[in-house]
């Protein structure tokens, strides 16, 4: 009887051992999804017409932040009444894309005060034509080498954000991986996928190849012109496309150390106005969302 009852508390310590083996792993096979912003550049003619209602607008559609895009409407010298205003409508500021000419002289430390102060820990170059140039790439990657040192001391981080151009070939790979490898590990690479598939690259790959460094992405459809690319008339509505966003974000949140996915819309179908394309990518990324 002693035996038999001993195989049995066995056989159910066992059973016991392997159903939290198999909830531990559920749980480590989790991972967080970041929350959602959207780039202010997808609607800035309705952000020239009324900056504090289409904020309000873009909360009531969800978004949990916003992007900056050089734009700060009323609170261009208030960035604490603009904070406040972010706070009461439940927002953050998830970034902002500032040209390197607010980064220069005496303008760096007046732009890192107003970000600062709007508790902006991310700033993005959002583009410039030494990136894909051979001969200025060298001098782009030295000034956001130094740019992220002298971020890094007001707890800040200094960003760079493709287009297709960045792509091209350059020393038996591309002028972002140039970038990215001739860069410190802080200065975050804010991957476009829309830029970044139709330049006809992976962009899963990449995250995965910069692992940790791909803090903000650009959830964002391209599809116009060009050989070989979506066809034109495809719909650039986030979910009424045919890419795996689903494996995206999951790659994101478990290796690029993503903080934010940024939507952004660039093109506006059917005659829909900025605030309704975005409105229904929205949706579309949500219900990606929800099956993750």
């Amino acid at each position: 009887m002693n035996k038999i009852l001993l195989t049995c508390y066995l056989v159910f310590a066992l059973c016991g051992l392997t159903a939290c083996s198999g909830t531990e792993q559920a749980q480590m096979n989790k991972v967080q999804i970041p929350p959602v912003s959207v780039q202010l550049w997808s609607v800035k003619d309705a952000i020239e017409k009324d900056f504090k209602g289409t904020l309000r607008q873009l909360a009531d559609m969800g978004f949990q932040g916003v992007e900056f895009a050089g734009n700060y409407g009323e609170f261009s010298n208030n960035p604490q009444g603009l904070k406040d205003y972010l706070n009461s409508l439940g927002l953050k500021a998830s970034g902002a894309h500032v040209g390197f000419d607010g980064l220069r002289g005496e303008k760096l430390a007046k732009t890192l005060d107003f970000l600062k102060a709007l508790e902006i820990e991310m700033v993005i170059v959002p583009m410039d034509s030494r990136a894909w140039s051979p001969d200025g790439v060298e001098s782009l990657v030295a000034e956001l080498t130094e740019l992220s040192n002298q971020l890094a001391k007001k707890g800040m981080l200094i960003g760079y954000h493709n287009h297709d151009r960045e792509f091209d070939p350059y020393q038996n790979l591309t002028f972002w991986d140039y970038i990215a490898k001739n860069t410190p590990q802080n200065v975050l690479l804010q991957l476009d996928v829309g830029w970044v598939n139709f330049a006809d690259k992976d962009a899963v790959e990449y995250v995965k190849r910069y692992a940790g460094r791909t803090l903000a992405t650009h959830i964002k459809i391209r599809n116009y012109h060009g050989p070989d690319r979506t066809p034109q008339g495809a719909s650039p509505i986030i979910g009424e496309d045919q890419y795996d966003w689903a494996s995206l974000i999951k790659t994101q949140a478990a290796v690029g150390g993503t903080r934010w996915l940024v939507l952004e819309q660039e093109e506006y179908p059917d005659g829909l106005s900025s605030m309704q394309a975005v409105k229904q990518s929205k949706l579309g990324l949500d219900k990606i969302i929800s099956t993750l």
